[in-house]
């Protein structure tokens, strides 16, 4: 029997290459060069490489200075971090259904929303691209602008994801667009978070932020002995390491390899399973990027996947509503069928693996065990 994992880094000999320069020079600027990198991909004015993506996330709030009962919007198709990073402020995340469809915040019910909490404590909205689709950024932009709040892109699956030909990120009337490279939570080789942004004061801002709130007089004075230092606020510990950030740069430089592959996974999966029983596959997108690739059945979604796992293929969901999750449900008395959207998607919903180090071999069998329990046990 096959085991075929959820996710698996692609890595070759460029990541050995990039880690062995750090190893044998620890005075290497290998974090300035990536962050170089990052503001020339996305052509942004600035680029703050933190040490993971949810650091991302909450340095990029740091940085704007939320405070407590702050109110923030976010789908209530989002991974925990987005809810969690807010709460670390004692705000409060305001959840918003979704489309069906696409899985992304529904504009209709962003719009109630806006309306139904407009308030001077309503700051900012986190607006997520699940599996590397858009969300309909000019209608989110056009709320925004009307509604006086900023836009945060949620942009941890959305690494090269384009909306009308501009890639999120670079896209100006998002305030800070927040990535994450390797976005898997568990058994992560190396990990790394960064955002982009266009002002300057939250590039500083968080720049000192992540290293302890520390102020080196030297960068300020070259007169000043490099010794001397210190602390205006309160800051985090975000700061990456040389040899996470010479993983990430090896990793970020090969976004075209790793997206080509997964539209032609993409693409595999349509073909073999298009007249499967049971199964209903996204719409093919070209300026999707498959980062997830997240199937509707129409049955036991659970006992589906069980049976995948008994064929070793382990399969993941994207996600568990907020309102579902414990510590939600009881702060904020949420109720199951408050966002219907989330609610009929949850109960249908299954990501099945994607990544370039998927082999054609490994997608044929995939394909050829999703076939025979749908046609046979579902």
């Amino acid at each position: 029997m096959k085991k075929i994992p959820f996710f698996r880094a692609s890595i070759d000999n460029k990541e050995e290459e990039l880690i062995l320069k750090v190893l044998f020079n620890q005075n290497s600027n290998i974090i300035e060069t990536f962050e170089t990198d990052i503001k020339k991909y996305f052509n942004s004015k600035y680029a703050v490489l933190t040490n993971n993506g949810t650091s991302a996330l909450h340095l990029a709030l740091c940085a704007m200075g939320i405070k407590r009962a702050d109110k923030i919007i976010c789908s209530v198709n989002s991974f925990p971090d987005i809810p969690e990073v807010i709460r670390h402020f004692d705000a409060e995340p305001i959840p918003v259904d979704i489309d069906e469809n696409t899985l992304n915040i529904d504009i209709n019910k962003f719009e109630e929303t806006l309306i139904k909490n407009k308030h001077k404590k309503l700051k900012a909205a986190f607006i997520n691209h699940v599996a590397g689709y858009s969300s309909k950024m000019d209608e989110i932009y056009a709320l925004a602008k009307q509604y006086n709040i900023k836009i945060i892109d949620d942009a941890s699956r959305a690494i090269g994801t384009t909306y009308k030909g501009k890639l999120i990120g670079s896209i100006k009337d998002s305030f800070v667009s927040c990535f994450r490279i390797n976005p898997q939570f568990q058994n992560s080789v190396a990990v790394a978070g960064f955002f982009t942004t266009n002002d300057e004061e939250v590039n500083e801002q968080a720049k000192i932020i992540r290293s302890n709130g520390i102020i080196n007089h030297f960068n300020v004075n070259q007169n000043a002995l490099n010794y001397m230092y210190d602390v205006f606020e309160i800051g985090q510990k975000y700061d990456i390491g040389a040899i996470s950030a010479a993983f990430a740069k090896a990793q970020f430089e090969k976004i075209d390899i790793f997206t080509k592959r997964r539209r032609d996974i993409a693409k595999m999966y349509h073909e073999r399973l298009k007249e499967c029983p049971h199964i209903f596959l996204p719409k093919l997108n070209d300026e999707g990027i498959y980062t997830q690739f997240i199937i509707k059945i129409d049955k036991n979604r659970d006992n589906f996947a069980r049976q995948l796992m008994e064929f070793g293929i382990n399969t993941a969901l994207h996600y568990i509503p907020i309102h579902f999750l414990t510590y939600y449900k009881q702060k904020y008395g949420f109720k199951v069928n408050e966002f219907p959207g989330a609610l009929k998607t949850y109960q249908q919903i299954l990501s099945l693996p994607i990544y370039a180090d998927l082999k054609d071999e490994e997608v044929e069998y995939i394909c050829e065990k999703i076939s025979f329990i749908a046609n046979n046990s579902v």
